[in-house]
């Protein structure tokens, strides 16, 4: 796949405001991005982390569950710095336990963890592959790769994420276009800090298989990847052997699974 010179780059984040957001922002300028746009819901918060990284960021008011917005935070991108070259879709939420979860919060994770990609692909695509070239980077979870106990929406909106990104790159990867998906465990963003019955409860026992990995140790190999050209992304290299434990071994990787549920239930109620 195509590898991406961050020096001279223009960027997109979304979620741009906080967390691993915000950390991928502050790393692109640190690298020499020609122009980092900070896309957020949040239009105060976006507006002092481009402030505090000066003028080769720019501060855009975004709710990317309307496509809309998306579409407009790329417009802005290029009329301040050219033609977008990296576009991070990193916005999103955890949120939701099971089915009967009511449908507009389905409906939200769903457009917020997925549909959000494909609004920013459906618009950047045609430019992208007339000029053989343009890098997206889907900021996923471990949980696309496995599952989020407590939470079904999130599960399957990111296993959904990542399977757009596998789509994009085996559809466009002989054509330029390079994909990075970045799979993280627990990292240290105010999603650590839910408390919402078992979702809150799936969170913490999260928290238990493996280390907190800072947002910049994200954001740092997530752009590691995207220079190399590389697809998946692992920030705790430990997701690497459970994915491969479910794949070889299904059955049992669920019976594990239901005893982490179990003792995140077991923690709750204590």
């Amino acid at each position: 796949m195509a590898a991406m010179e961050l020096d001279g780059a223009t960027a997109v984040v979304t979620g741009g405001a906080s967390g691993i957001g915000r950390s991928l922002a502050e790393a692109l300028v640190a690298a020499g991005a020609r122009g980092v746009v900070v896309a957020d819901r949040d239009a105060a918060r976006a507006e002092a982390v481009a402030a505090a990284l000066g003028p080769t960021a720019l501060a855009v008011a975004c709710d990317v569950t309307r496509e809309a917005d998306t579409v407009a935070a790329v417009a802005r991108a290029e009329a301040a710095f050219g033609a977008v070259d990296l576009f991070c879709a990193n916005a999103g939420i955890l949120a939701g336990t099971d089915p009967a979860t009511p449908d507009d919060v389905w409906d939200r994770v769903m457009d917020v963890n997925l549909r959000a990609h494909v609004h920013a692909a459906r618009r950047l695509l045609p430019g992208w592959l007339e000029c053989g070239r343009g890098h997206f980077l889907s900021v996923t979870s471990a949980a696309g790769l496995l599952a989020q106990v407590g939470s079904a929406p999130y599960t399957v909106s990111k296993h959904a994420a990542v399977a757009f990104a596998e789509w994009l790159s085996v559809t466009y990867g002989d054509r330029g276009i390079g994909v990075t998906c970045v799979c993280p465990q627990a990292v240290d963003t105010p999603m650590l800090e839910l408390d919402d019955a078992l979702v809150g409860a799936g969170a913490a026992a999260t928290l238990t298989s493996g280390a907190i990995v800072p947002a910049a140790a994200v954001a740092a190999a997530a752009l590691q990847g995207v220079r190399e050209g590389r697809f998946l992304v692992l920030p705790h290299p430990e997701v690497a052997e459970y994915w491969r434990r479910k794949a070889d071994d299904p059955e049992r990787w669920l019976r594990g699974m239901r005893r982490l549920q179990a003792r995140a239930l077991a923690d709750r109620d204590a």
